[in-house]
């Protein structure tokens, strides 16, 4: 008699469909790097409340002109966004301009470009399934 009920709450989403011990990992490839100087970083939200605020999970790596890849582990399924950036003087800033103009390159997931700022997490969200491979080409000015 337990069996039924557990597939009920299952599927009325009572109890959650996935189990803790489900691991998955985001391969993040960054396209159009314009040089080798500095580092290439990235950082992982997972919900709107968080984006651009409260990073959830971070990477980076040595900067290699054309492409780099970081590799997220242990990542539970759901809704996620990125934002990356090219940090050439390694001062783990985005360096701007005195009217706000990034002097260094940057780019969010699903490509996604703001206006005056930030894209919002509605357009830079993804869901994370297993094995997800996701690709942010860097804008400069």
């Amino acid at each position: 008699m337990v069996k039924p009920f557990v597939i009920l709450c299952l599927l009325s989403g009572v109890l959650p469909a996935r189990t803790h011990g489900q691991s998955q990992t985001l391969t993040v490839v960054i396209r159009n790097v314009r040089s080798d100087t500095g580092t290439v970083a990235a950082a992982l939200y997972q919900s709107e409340k968080e984006f651009m605020k409260k990073t959830w999970q971070s990477r980076s790596t040595p900067s290699r002109l054309g492409e780099v890849q970081l590799v997220f582990e242990n990542v539970p399924a759901g809704d996620y966004a990125i934002s990356v950036m090219h940090d050439v003087n390694k001062n783990g800033e985005l360096d701007k301009n005195p009217i706000g103009i990034p002097k260094e390159g940057f780019g969010f997931s699903n490509d996604a470009f703001g206006k005056f700022g930030p894209p919002k997490f509605k357009e830079a969200k993804f869901t994370l399934p297993l094995d997800k491979r996701l690709v942010v080409t860097l804008k400069y000015y």
